[in-house]
């Protein structure tokens, strides 16, 4: 494995007074103390510097306390990337509080179920949200809005800035570190709530992707968060890894290619996290229009949620340089990270375990298979990856195998020990007896120049249990034609296994893909198997 950037504040050995802030909320108030008129966070709903963030994140973790919640309990925040957003996060982290972001997405149904499920005594919601609330079994102990809400729908919640009004700027009385509570997608399944320990500067530390970004401080470096803030990697790449490092953060409300360019330029961007999708929507903006928007002083750019298309990133490192990290991780854990020249180097791998044993891929047996051959990936639980489903003993005994756990993905470890991708094992196509992995193949079809977005599935034959189908969304411009149906199967015939190669191929409007960047294949079977 290649040696990480030596991470440490501007280069220079980490102040005593930083290293001692453990609890994440005091480590933002050191920054504060040190970078008070430094922009910390840039947003579509209002900026705020280190200091007026860290006194309006103690005004709430005041009030909060007010209000009756003590450490150990839950807090529900259904928000959009608006200040605020960051503001609740800081004050949970600085009172022991566990707080639970929700996908705004979400029915009324199931945002109801997530508030119960999560035991929340309280819940903040931004106030055009509060529709969403209105299946819930009964009022929170505490309320909050955060602005004006359509008439009839406030739940009864109070005023968000007028409780923070009755809060103290002053950083609070003997702080304890909260712990976030995120619920995994539901891309195969309910979703779950992932609960693990509280969330420390040492924790955080213990990372490979902190390690890699190396930030500097009091502005120095900004980064770009480019997705929805209730995701595992936005709220922890995207947010604390910069702030608690003093540098900016410049948060966009919904994702746009043209839109994340012109920001880079103008905040002078050095850091971002992405997705496949966005890459490729990226790669599809007009040739000119990409050389004049290229980020100036980009310098890191890291990617995971999916497997990367090799293509893609290749096209990529061609535009932007060598500039771009990938990890291998999931809301339950971390697993790899891997640099541009080292992935230059193998095509494809999202990089080397840190030790021998943390990955370990096993057969349907749960038995070690020999190296380059596909199976289950198993992640170690050490380092403070400790975690556990939610009130769902059964589902984390489930993903268990001794001191290793599984996400249900499917991939090999190469003969030095890097680890590649195949797909998940809820994906796998079984075509007469044969094993077809959709993303080898989607990666080959997104190649295709009409092809905006694709999702492959198998569709029942009767003759060969599936059989493969492509679902595409086309490029402005193209026409949704059998004879481009015709053409991508060819398309695909020239690069692939013919057995590999979809028989059909649908065209969408937009495929059912989750805002994290993932797919939802299962809502895309349902469709087609119905």
């Amino acid at each position: 494995m290649s040696e990480l950037p030596r991470h440490s504040e501007g280069g220079v050995q980490t102040p005593a007074e930083l290293r001692e802030a453990d609890e994440v909320g005091m480590v933002l108030a050191y920054w504060a103390s040190r970078f008070p008129n430094v922009t910390a966070l840039r947003s579509p709903g209002g900026d705020r510097t280190f200091a007026q963030l860290n006194a309006r994140a103690n005004r709430l973790a005041s009030a909060l306390r007010a209000s009756g919640l003590r450490s150990g309990d839950a807090l529900a925040l259904l928000c959009g990337n608006r200040p605020e957003f960051v503001e609740v996060a800081f004050a949970c982290t600085r009172i022991g509080v566990r707080y639970t972001p929700i996908n705004w997405h979400l029915a009324p149904d199931e945002v109801a179920y997530i508030v119960g499920d999560c035991d929340a005594q309280a819940v903040i919601a931004e106030g055009r949200f509060a529709p969403l609330l209105a299946r819930l079994s009964g009022p929170p102990r505490t309320g909050l809005l955060i602005g004006e809400a359509p008439e009839g729908s406030d739940a009864g919640f109070d005023d968000y800035e007028t409780a923070l009004e009755a809060g103290s700027e002053a950083n609070i009385d003997a702080p304890e570190a909260g712990a976030f509570m995120l619920y995994t997608s539901g891309t195969t399944g309910y979703p779950k709530g992932v609960a693990k320990p509280p969330l420390t500067r040492r924790v955080l530390e213990k990372r490979l992707t902190y390690k890699a970004a190396n930030y500097r401080s009091g502005g120095s470096d900004t980064h770009l968060c480019t997705g929805p803030l209730y995701h595992a990697a936005p709220l922890s790449i995207s947010l604390f890894m910069p702030l608690l490092d003093g540098a900016s953060v410049c948060v966009m409300d919904k994702w746009d290619a043209q839109r994340a360019l012109e920001l880079m330029t103008r905040h002078s961007v050095t850091h971002s996290h992405m997705v496949p999708t966005m890459f490729h929507r990226l790669l599809r903006l007009p040739a000119e229009q990409r050389q004049r928007l290229k980020p100036p002083v980009l310098r890191h750019v890291i990617h995971g949620a999916a497997p990367c298309p090799v293509a893609t990133k290749h096209a990529m490192m061609d535009w932007l340089g060598p500039v771009i990290w990938e990890y291998y991780a999931a809301t339950e854990g971390s697993g790899t990270v891997v640099g541009p020249q080292e992935w230059l180097a193998r095509p494809g791998t999202v990089g080397k375990p840190s030790t021998e044993d943390h990955i370990r891929i096993l057969s349907e047996d749960r038995q070690p298979v020999p190296r380059g051959e596909a199976g289950t990936i198993y992640l170690s639980l050490v380092d403070g990856a400790e975690f556990h489903y939610h009130k769902a003993p059964d589902k984390t005994a489930g993903s268990r195998h001794g001191s290793h756990y599984t996400l249900g993905d499917v991939g090999y470890l190469d003969e030095d020990g890097y680890l590649f991708l195949t797909d998940r094992s809820a994906n796998l196509i079984i075509s007469g007896g044969v094993n077809i992995y959709p993303a080898e193949v989607e990666a080959v079809i997104l190649q295709h120049p009409a092809v905006l977005d694709v999702g492959v599935i198998g569709v029942p034959n009767e003759e060969w249990g599936e059989e493969v189908k492509a679902v595409v969304e086309v490029v402005e411009g193209s026409d949704a034609t059998e004879a481009l149906a015709v053409d991508i199967v060819a398309y695909a015939r020239q690069r692939l296994a013919h057995f590999k190669c979809p028989r059909t191929v649908d065209f969408v409007d937009s495929l059912p893909r989750h805002d994290n960047g993932k797919l939802y294949k299962r809502r895309l079977r349902e469709a087609y198997r119905g």
